[in-house]
């Protein structure tokens, strides 16, 4: 992919590098003409002309309707973000004044995001599993002037916040029709209603807008999930946008993958998310890519099915969702018998030695058999997955454990990892096909630099895709950016001599023990789990103790909610009766003699393991239901929120480290 030539009008150099405030302007750190840092800067609006022009009358997006199938061309798509853009004039919305969208994924949700940036406005997501209050801090926050919402219930929910908005002047539904009885301070709209609003004076006013914007400029916040509290809203700019998708598609293309208007990709994680916006909405503006939604209980059990359907070229998941695929899989595995069998364990173990050869530095050979295997199972599984088109799957936001790499491998689906923040636009770091090493976050995207302060072993870097700043937190921005640019990241890191990345921990998530010594719990939590895959959870605790100590949780079915239930799951019956327990539910597991003798050998496993007798865990308890989203233990991202888990648990905590001393 050419770099474009810098645009010589273009001077930003007497522009800081940050800001806090909505309107402000950030310098763009445009590189050496020639290279991928000197790429000439563009708005969002740009690049959306540029795929209108060029695809504007194949399909941009397919939805589910009726149980079929439907489309929306490129001018189609545009024709609306523009109608919603009036809407919004219409009602007076003001330059850099927000829209905040709360949803499931849907053609409704792309719109309103392209229109709120098209009308001079910023784009502000919301979560759909936050509660009122955790609502109306954000719209509240970003200054929302209208709200869209999915459904009656999104929509009653910021209903019953309204009259906490003073900057509110709408609120929009999709996906059903507003109740004649709603009670409201604002005026609710049906959205194809919002999209009539439009007037010839809104449509002049709106060409204005578009012209006015800068590359500098904010269009997007994203807010933060909040393991810590309130959540910080990451301002993104046009450039962050638009040149780390031209960065990413440039990675893409050195590792031999093709993304155009004949790629296809599944959309189904929460589109307030980072990844999901970049990957959903703006790699297609830039590149053409088609976009199916997935159904709302996608991640419930549907995706699968989806997969199937649509067969993408690109698919990306989080480590839980790879997880999920595996332990079907291995449900089926367990089915097989006899012959079926020793056919399907050789073939995945060429599979498994033609990705180990595959990886950065090793010799890129296809082992003796592979075709044959290949051609009687592991072609098969692939098209079973839906995902025998696929050209890259990719996995980040959280760690992804080893033995799923390695499965997923064995049926010659690599899974490349990747690294990134909100605070960098999304991407830093990505492995690709050539450029690949198992258990590594990858090397840079092009045009960005990263390195460990060797002191703290923070994992710090800068480029264009670092962030404008933290709205109305200037103290944080600061904090984050520091006076040469770089972008400190809060996560320990190390670099091999190769440039791969491995995230080793966050900085706040250290343990400092009473002895001094500084541990990063991550690493012990998923040897234990590696050592036990009956537990689901791991978290270890020590801070100012004496001794490490940990909570465990059980492998358990969730209900439609996705709140745990007590009965265990089919892995984890499966692990019970081999070591020949009869437990069927959490609290027969935890009262039953084999599960403690399993744990307590699981845990003398990964002490064995440990770096330092400081780093063993020396007691545990064994929680009787699950950490999850709805419980509040983890974010959106299935994250752990730490300090919710301390406060939770503070009791069970305190009773582990009273009496005895650990060993």
């Amino acid at each position: 992919m050419a770099t474009a030539p810098i645009a010589l009008e273009f001077n930003n150099e007497d522009l800081p590098l940050t800001t806090w405030t909505r309107d402000g302007e950030v310098k763009v750190r445009i590189g050496s003409p020639g290279t991928i840092e000197g790429n000439a800067p563009q708005t969002v609006i740009d690049v959306l002309k540029k795929v209108i022009n060029r695809h504007g009358t194949e399909s941009a997006m397919h939805w589910k309707k009726d149980g079929q199938w439907t489309s929306m061309t490129w001018n189609e798509y545009h024709a609306k973000c523009k109608e919603f853009a009036q809407g919004l004039l219409h009602l007076g919305m003001n330059r850099f004044d927000a829209v905040s969208i709360i949803g499931f994924n849907s053609p409704e949700w792309n719109i309103a995001n392209v229109g709120a940036i098209l009308a001079g406005g910023i784009a502000a997501g919301i979560y759909t599993t936050n509660n009122p209050p955790a609502c109306q801090y954000i719209a509240h926050h970003a200054r929302a002037q209208v709200v869209v919402c999915d459904g009656l219930q999104q929509l009653d929910k910021m209903a019953s916040i309204a009259d906490q908005l003073p900057d509110l002047k709408a609120l929009v539904i999709y996906n059903a029709t507003v109740p004649p009885n709603l009670k409201c301070r604002v005026p609710c709209y049906n959205f194809s209603d919002f999209l009539a609003l439009g007037t010839p004076e809104t449509s002049a006013i709106l060409e204005e807008r578009m012209q006015s914007q800068r590359p500098g400029h904010c269009c997007t916040l994203i807010y933060t999930s909040g393991t810590t509290g309130n959540p910080k809203a990451v301002m993104l700019s046009h450039d962050n946008i638009t040149w780390t998708i031209a960065s990413t598609l440039k990675q893409f293309e050195n590792g031999g993958v093709t993304i155009n208007s004949n790629s296809r990709m599944v959309s189904y994680l929460p589109l307030s998310h980072v990844a999901a916006q970049l990957l959903d909405i703006h790699l297609p503006i830039a590149s053409g890519v088609q976009i199916y939604f997935a159904q709302p209980d996608a991640l419930k059990g549907s995706l699968g099915a989806t997969l199937k359907e649509v067969r993408p070229t690109i698919f990306f998941g989080v480590p839980r969702v790879w997880e999920k695929i595996a332990e079907k899989m291995w449900e089926v595995g367990k089915q097989t018998k006899g012959f079926k069998k020793v056919v399907s364990t050789w073939a995945k173990k060429k599979g498994l030695q033609k990705s180990t050869s595959a990886q950065f530095g090793s010799s890129g050979g296809i082992p003796c058999g592979f075709g044959l295997a290949n051609s009687l199972v592991l072609s098969k599984v692939r098209a079973a997955l839906g995902l025998d088109a696929c050209q890259l799957c990719a996995v980040g936001a959280a760690p992804t454990p080893i033995e799923i790499l390695k499965y997923f491998g064995s049926l010659d689906i690599p899974i490349y990892e990747l690294f990134g923040q909100s605070e960098c636009c999304g991407p830093q770091s990505i492995c690709i096909p050539g450029a690949w090493k198992m258990g590594t976050v990858g090397q840079p995207i092009p045009g960005v630099e990263w390195k460990v302060i060797p002191e703290t072993q923070e994992l710090v870097f800068q480029g264009r895709h670092t962030m404008m700043g933290y709205l109305g937190m200037e103290a944080e921005t600061k904090a984050t950016i520091d006076a040469e640019g770089w972008l400190h990241s809060g996560d320990c890191a190390s670099i091999d001599t190769d440039g791969f990345g491995a995230i080793t921990g966050r900085i706040k998530e250290l343990i400092i023990t009473a002895g001094g010594e500084n541990i990063p719990p991550v690493l012990i939590e998923d040897a234990i789990k590696e050592e036990l895959p009956l537990l689901s959870n791991v978290m270890v605790i020590g801070d100012k103790r004496k001794f490490l100590s940990a909570l465990f949780t059980l492998r358990t079915i969730m209900d439609s909610d996705g709140a745990p239930t007590n009965e265990l799951d089919p892995t984890a019956l499966e692990i019970l009766s081999q070591i020949k327990s009869p437990a069927k539910t959490t609290q027969e597991a935890l009262a039953c003699i084999k599960v403690v003798e399993y744990l307590n050998a699981g845990v003398n496993r990964a002490n064995a393991r440990a770096t330092s007798r400081a780093q063993s865990i020396a007691k545990y308890h064994l929680l009787e239901q699950d950490f999850s989203l709805p419980g509040g233990e983890l974010t959106p991202t299935l994250k752990l929120k730490r300090k919710v888990v301390i406060d939770k648990y503070a009791e069970i905590i305190e009773q582990l480290y009273s009496g005895a001393e650990g060993n």
